[in-house]
């Protein structure tokens, strides 16, 4: 059996693999068959091929996949600033309408009117910041 059917039925094997498994290991493997592929079908000796073979998976799995790993888990973007507000709760200190209001987030007293047109807050509900518009919090009821 020549040597470029055996890689590519190594090539082909370990992508169905990695395919069901997803462990990033089998496709850097079957990414090394390929590259060894090219070089039995260029006629290098069997030798160099397992060279070939060898070092492309060991720099692949060595050097790739751990960078490849850090970016398929990376952290949820960190909200900060006036943006972190939004989806907090707050207590309405002074009503809230179309007009005027004041609520309570974290310690703070923010001036806010409803993000639904028509809508009042009485004191002591309790809303959800749903927008920051400026200075101002448009919030939803949660009641």
């Amino acid at each position: 059996m020549p040597m470029w059917l055996i890689w590519t039925i190594v090539a082909v094997a370990c992508a169905g693999a990695e395919a069901l498994t997803l462990t990033l290991i089998l496709g850097f493997i079957a990414a090394a068959a390929a590259l060894t592929l090219v070089a039995a079908v260029l006629g290098a000796p069997i030798v160099a091929q397992l060279l070939v073979f060898v070092g492309s998976a060991a720099a692949l799995l060595g050097v790739v996949r751990p960078i490849a790993r850090a970016h398929l888990y990376t952290p949820p973007a960190l909200r900060t600033g006036v943006d972190a507000l939004v989806g907090q709760r707050g207590l309405v200190v002074e009503r809230v309408d179309a007009h005027h209001g004041q609520i309570k987030i974290g310690g703070e007293l923010w001036s806010a009117r409803p993000y639904v047109d028509g809508q009042c807050y009485e004191p002591g509900t309790t809303v959800e910041v749903v927008k920051i518009q400026g200075a101002i919090a448009l919030v939803f009821g949660t009641e």
